[in-house]
């Protein structure tokens, strides 16, 4: 999942890169057209995938139409000698130079973190890492994310490849994205429905006083923390909020909490779980106290944003051109309650796009 932060202007990123277009790290690189899913290896074992994919049905190429023999169809992009293999630690350079070159803010530690979580594919072509995806397993609930393809080789059945192989490694879960209008039709096709809007909102960060208390928090708080992520948003997650809590700052206020942490080239806010509007304000003044001078970065769903998108700008965090969408497969658990019906702290920010 590489960037500079994104302005005000910028277009939105998530955490699902098959469905960015190239620019801002902020997102949309465009998403990749798709081939027939094939199967992706769970273990160390090769990925038995097939080694090209006929092009999604509707596709287009620039030129003139069909049969028009002064100016042909563009051929489609050679994918043939793309072989899909297991996601390691040996691949984060290679991601992040594609991610790079996507416009994503992403550092390999950023990278690093999300795989720490996650298992994945690598596509490769000459050595060379061509495309991404990796799934992290949150309890009952898979995260499809990084989802990546190289420029020069879309349209030609590779970002289907990539999501045929990701939905084996969720082993039945239910799955979540974060998507753009782009990435809309390759991930309709495979089942996903939006189910929500996430806004991002970054930019430098001005200092201003919380209208409340917040205190940075100990470690003793961190399964306390794990808790209450949990009932707001049903994802199991515990090993990586303590990881991102040795890391970062963990914030906390009457009736809220937040980790803030390192992230591109400023910071995160997230995940920020607060029971009233005012909490959840405190949070982020102190947040951006604390990074005054910096890039920081939240990333909210609607409608807990509109109660924070003011009070953002006010600190110098703008919103972006458009929202990610939020998008599920298959129906979610019953026990997964959503941050609205929640009736402790609820989610006013995401840990990541490709997180939740």
């Amino acid at each position: 999942m590489s960037d500079s932060m994104r302005s005000a202007s910028r277009p939105q990123d998530s955490g699902s890169a098959a469905s960015k277009a190239p620019g801002p790290g902020s997102r949309d690189v465009v998403p990749p057209k798709s081939a027939q899913p094939g199967s992706a290896a769970t273990g160390r074992a090769p990925l038995d995938l097939p080694s090209s994919d006929p092009q999604q049905p509707g596709a287009t190429h620039p030129g003139p139409a069909r049969g028009d023999a002064t100016h042909p169809r563009a051929a489609p992009p050679d994918v043939a000698r793309v072989e899909l293999v297991p996601f390691t630690a040996a691949h984060l350079p290679g991601a992040q130079r594609l991610s790079q070159a996507a416009g994503w803010p992403h550092r390999e530690a950023d990278w690093a973190l999300t795989l720490s979580v996650s298992r994945g594919v690598a596509a490769m072509q000459d050595g060379q890492v061509v495309g991404t995806g990796l799934c992290a397993h949150l309890g009952p609930v898979a995260a499809l994310n990084m989802i990546i393809v190289e420029t020069g080789l879309r349209g030609a059945g590779l970002g289907r490849r990539l999501m045929a192989a990701l939905l084996k490694l969720a082993e039945g879960r239910s799955c979540r994205l974060v998507a753009t209008e782009m990435g809309l039709p390759l991930y309709r096709r495979f089942g996903f429905v939006e189910t929500g809007r996430i806004l991002k909102c970054s930019g430098t960060a001005r200092a201003a006083t919380p209208e409340r208390p917040v205190v940075a928090a100990g470690s003793a708080k961190v399964a306390a923390l794990a808790a209450a992520d949990r009932a707001a948003t049903g994802l199991s997650r515990a090993d990586l909020l303590a990881g991102i809590a040795a890391r970062g700052t963990l914030l906390e206020t009457e009736g809220g909490i937040a980790l803030l942490r390192r992230f591109g080239t400023g910071y995160v806010v997230g995940p920020l779980l607060a029971r009233s509007d005012a909490a959840a304000r405190a949070l982020l003044s102190e947040a951006a106290r604390r990074r005054a001078g910096a890039d920081l970065r939240i990333d909210m769903p609607l409608p807990q944003a509109e109660a924070l998108v003011a009070h953002a700008t006010t600190l110098g965090l703008h919103p972006a051109d458009g929202t990610g969408i939020a998008m599920a497969r298959a129906p979610l658990p019953a026990d997964e309650p959503s941050a609205l019906s929640s009736p402790g702290l609820r989610a006013y920010a995401l840990v990541s796009q490709a997180l939740g």
